[in-house]
């Protein structure tokens, strides 16, 4: 017997986790991205991360056929850009400071980390696809990062 979606999703509310926003750019050149909490470390040699995205997103055509991306971990103070990039709002580049990665990938600026990639392969993933990023060039910097719980942001110690 299958479980519940409901129970499920309660469930999983209880794993914290980082967020990221991952970008790339579609078919037109447009930059385009989303909000992600499930990104994991697959690989240290090489350096291998995977990042999930629905396949109902409005941006899931553009990752589909994406050659570069790159993901953003974000830093604590950063919930606004989370929240926009939660959305389907396609204006949401005109409201942020970005500049030019490799292969096009927009980078977004004062992230805790950004990792740019090369899109090593895809998997399906139920509802989702799983895509697997050679990581090409990574960066970061000090801080905290932006966490998530049960449905709320969180600071390290709360």
């Amino acid at each position: 017997m299958p479980i519940d979606p409901e129970i499920y999703k309660s469930v999983l509310r209880n794993w914290s986790s980082g967020v990221t926003v991952v970008t790339t750019r579609d078919q037109n050149g447009e930059p385009t991205g989303f909000t992600a909490s499930s990104f994991t470390s697959v690989s240290l040699s090489p350096p291998r991360i995977l990042v999930c995205l629905g396949r109902d997103s409005s941006v899931y055509p553009a990752f589909e056929t994406a050659s570069h991306f790159a993901v953003h971990i974000l830093a604590q103070g950063q919930q606004d850009i989370s929240g926009l990039f939660a959305k389907s709002d396609m204006g949401r580049f005109s409201k942020i400071e970005y500049r030019e990665g490799l292969g096009g990938a927009p980078l977004l600026s004062g992230c805790l980390a950004t990792l740019q990639c090369v899109v090593a392969d895809t998997f399906p993933g139920g509802d989702h696809i799983i895509m697997l990023g050679e990581v090409k060039e990574a960066v970061w910097r000090e801080g905290e990062p932006l966490l998530y719980y049960q449905g709320a942001y969180h600071a390290l110690g709360q």
